[in-house]
């Protein structure tokens, strides 16, 4: 298995996943043992329209920490094939930063009874069916993949509870700052109203990667690896330029947009280092404006 991810280790069933400092932290998970149980769950993810369960399964579940070592090898073979700013590496780092606000929302005193092992699987498979790759992914399965059913139907054949499978497939269904955008009052009552508190942490741990230092690399990385994009005169080759747009258009908001109050602490420092990359940017670009001259010949601005 990949050095990625982090280690397992009986018999407590704790998953390990190390700080950025490189601090070791034991992180408990409920453990599940074999049973034969009766589920009443939704085969879609829920809608606005459509959040009550509908179909009656029967499943025999596995422990928690087998099911999460199973889904760090699947989302290794996945995405091992992705650009640096929707990889493996990218996961680890929000399955680390969820548990981290996890545990600075419970030093907070918080009453909300959030579930560990929800917050690592759906952390660990919040880019599984997303969009921007799924057509990549398919084809290396060999299967065209549903991004609505993908995530639960993975966890079911991997010997999950079914409702712990649909928790986790609307969790992931719902983290996308697009997917917000469309509906934010649906995604807060999720959080809420409707039993959903863990796409609070799992939001706030994946648009963190977002800003920062790290989100300025991931954001022009991913600029690179998109290729050129559709012209009137033919394709167009992408700016540097345009990233740095990108930070204003979508990234500077973001810390606005988090949902614990350690999410948004930790935004607020790391979008400050956002908005002084776009200030030197800023004055660089300034710098270069004007006609010189180079050897006698005239150089007028890009």
């Amino acid at each position: 298995m990949s050095t990625l991810w982090p280690r397992l280790r009986p018999p407590r069933l704790a998953i390990i996943f190390p700080s950025p400092a490189r601090t070791r932290r034991n992180l408990k998970l409920r453990s599940c043992h074999t049973t034969t149980t009766t589920s009443t769950i939704s085969m879609t993810a829920p809608t606005p329209d459509d959040i009550q369960p509908t179909i009656t399964t029967t499943t025999t579940t596995i422990p928690n920490a087998t099911l999460i070592s199973r889904m760090q090898a699947y989302v290794t073979t996945q995405m091992r094939n992705h650009d640096p700013s929707h990889n493996p590496a990218h996961v680890t780092r929000v399955v680390r930063l969820a548990h981290r606000l996890l545990a600075a929302e419970r030093a907070r005193g918080t009453s909300i009874p959030y579930n560990d092992t929800i917050i690592t699987l759906a952390a660990l498979l919040h880019d599984i069916g997303d969009r921007k790759y799924l057509a990549r992914d398919s084809s290396s399965s060999g299967a065209q993949e549903d991004p609505r059913t993908v995530v639960r139907d993975t966890l079911i054949h991997s010997g999950s509870d079914p409702i712990l499978a649909q928790k986790v497939q609307t969790i992931v269904s719902n983290v996308s700052y697009s997917t917000e955008i469309k509906n934010p009052a649906f995604v807060q009552r999720l959080i809420s109203e409707n039993g959903y508190p863990e796409l609070a942490i799992v939001q706030d741990a994946d648009r963190l990667d977002a800003i920062g230092a790290v989100g300025i690399g991931r954001c022009f990385t991913y600029l690179g690896a998109k290729g050129p994009r559709p012209g009137a005169d033919g394709p167009l080759r992408w700016e540097l330029d345009e990233a740095v747009e990108h930070f204003g258009e979508k990234l500077v908001k973001l810390e606005s947009m988090m949902k614990t109050d350690s999410g948004r602490d930790m935004a607020r420092e790391r979008t400050l280092r956002l908005q002084e990359f776009m200030r030197w940017w800023r004055q660089e670009m300034e710098e270069m404006d004007g006609v010189v001259e180079y050897s006698g010949v005239a150089i007028p601005p890009s």
